[in-house]
């Protein structure tokens, strides 16, 4: 459905006439939580998991619940003035802001489908310094979850967290695991903090880390089914390990509409994982300047002054960076037709984050 000259923007009511819907429901679930606390009764069958599915009409209220807060979610609103933002960045930064807004001002033409969980599924809560982090993974994620642990003090320092820590536990919290009323709130208050890269050395840096090393999740779960659709005659050990996939494999992959596997997060297009034109973001960092925009950030929102954004690459560190002419090397690798369709696939990142067409 096409929109107006308005752009999707989160509507950050203040007053005292705040839609109090979601806080009925939310009084109304505490109150269904003690009764389930005293067990399933006739009237309002046991847990879901535990026993026959809610019955239709309570399926069709919580759906209806998401589609108000979805609703409102998506308010359209006019781009405010840059006085009532609290975050005072400099002219490029502000530049780049109004850049992503005047782009789903104009061109954004359908509303995403997906409850309001879902489109904050990647956000990450940091209390102290009320920060919004949208991760996206091989633009820097790993590095800012150490440093949102420093911040909400789960550390002293980004240096001392390793890998598993930062990905494995459960020490930092999402926004998605809030109920949606209050998901609506903090997206209304807190600063939020976007980073992205070059979508092409994005989507290479994430082939030759999940494929060109050994990976007990990838090379399973999508190299296997990789291979056994994309690969002629592909060897029993190939099939049985999903180790070695080639980057047209991949490619091939990624281009199917008919897909042996589900897309992933490490080459999900931003525009689809961080939903910009939905989520107003006080703040834009690229990888490109990834220490000089987070260190600026950090000093903006009054980080301890002795939190540099650390420096150091996360895994495979003997590996030579992602860079232009490394990404030059594996496009080179498929035809001129599937590099197209490969910018085809990431053009609103290109377009939205204005990163140049590679032209190889």
């Amino acid at each position: 459905m096409p929109v107006n000259g308005n752009r999707y923007k989160i509507h950050q009511d203040q007053t005292t006439k705040v839609w109090i819907g979601p806080t009925e429901i939310q009084e109304k679930s505490v109150e269904a939580k003690a009764d389930r606390a005293k067990g399933p009764s006739p009237r309002t069958g046991p847990r879901p998991g535990t026993g026959p599915a809610r019955d239709g009409t309570s399926l069709r209220k919580q759906r209806k619940v998401g589609s108000l807060l979805l609703k409102r979610f998506l308010q359209p609103a006019p781009l405010g003035p840059r006085s009532e933002r609290t975050l005072a960045v400099d002219e490029d930064h502000e530049r780049r802001r109004l850049h992503v807004a005047e782009f789903c001002r104009r061109y954004q033409v359908s509303r995403p489908r997906g409850s309001l969980n879902r489109l904050v599924s990647r956000v990450y809560v940091e209390d102290r310094h009320k920060l919004l982090y949208c991760e996206v993974p091989k633009a820097g994620c790993s590095n800012w979850k150490r440093v949102l642990m420093v911040l909400n003090g789960l550390a002293s320092s980004p240096y001392n967290i390793s890998h598993q820590f930062v990905h494995y536990g459960t020490h930092l919290r999402r926004l998605d695991s809030y109920s949606l009323h209050k998901s609506y709130q903090l997206l209304g208050s807190f600063t939020k903090v976007l980073f992205v890269r070059d979508p092409m050395e994005r989507l290479v840096s994430a082939f030759r880390d999940k494929f060109e090393h050994p990976n007990v999740y990838y090379h399973p779960v999508f190299g296997k089914a990789i291979l056994r659709k994309y690969r002629a005659n592909a060897s029993a050990e190939a099939l049985g390990t999903g180790a070695g996939v080639t980057f047209g494999e991949f490619v091939h992959y990624l281009l199917d509409p008919q897909k042996p596997v589900g897309m992933d997060i490490h080459w999900e297009p931003i525009s689809r994982l961080c939903s910009p034109c939905l989520i107003d973001y006080d703040f834009i960092g690229k990888f490109e300047d990834l220490e000089k925009d987070a260190n600026y950030f950090l000093k903006l929102i009054g980080a301890p002054v002795d939190l540099q954004f650390p420096s150091f690459k996360d895994q495979h560190s003997s590996d030579e960076r992602t860079t232009s002419l490394v990404v030059k090397h594996y496009l080179l690798q498929i035809p001129p037709l599937q590099r197209q369709q490969l910018y085809n696939l990431y053009y609103l990142d290109y377009l939205m984050f204005n990163y140049s067409k590679p032209r190889f």
